[in-house]
């Protein structure tokens, strides 16, 4: 018999590894979310502002340098760049407040999608196999839609304490599902 390991239980173990560090990160994340809220939603608003400022170097690169575009085509790129780099430093001017802008935003855009997606719902009520199912969920996409619209700032709160509750428990059953597979 040989010592080394089959290729299975390597694999396996190569899983298994993966899930327990994919597991422990989510719950690590989690809870720097609900621990530090403010602070993790302005890192999140740190690392968009950073994205930004190299997308819009990248942009004015391409703008400047790329002789086998139009002269539009450069100039839309030069300008595309210096509205991402412009906005990425005005995030890290105040980094609170982009935090909260970026907050309300996607607070508001959560909403309109919720308030669509009922609508979208209740116009496909005659595929639908279920009309009740779908009537409700409806009712409920389209009232959660319009509350988040009014206070799309309590909204993205909620939804943050969500995400950081989720991470958690999702990352104890990862670790779970880490001991438990493959045997």
């Amino acid at each position: 018999m040989t010592a080394e390991p089959t290729l299975e239980k390597t694999a396996t173990n190569g899983i298994r590894t993966a899930l327990g560090l994919g597991g422990a990160l989510s719950v690590i994340l989690g809870i720097v979310i609900l621990v530090w809220p403010g602070k993790t939603a302005m890192i999140v608003t740190a690392i968009i502002a950073i994205y930004a400022i190299v997308a819009g170097l990248v942009y004015a690169g391409m703008g400047i340098f790329a002789t086998g575009k139009g002269g539009w085509s450069r100039v839309g790129h030069v300008l595309l760049g210096v509205l991402y780099v412009v906005a990425g430093i005005v995030a890290f001017s105040n980094l609170g407040l982009a935090a909260l802008a970026l907050a309300v935003f996607l607070g508001i855009l959560v909403g309109i999608m919720w308030v669509i997606e009922g609508v979208v719902a209740l116009s496909t009520l005659d595929l639908a196999p279920s009309r009740g199912w779908t009537i409700f969920y409806a009712i409920i996409s389209i009232i959660a839609g319009v509350t988040l619209l009014f206070s799309p700032l309590w909204g993205a709160v909620v939804l943050w304490w969500l995400i950081g509750i989720s991470a958690v428990v999702m990352g104890i059953i990862q670790i779970g599902r880490a001991f438990s597979f493959g045997k």
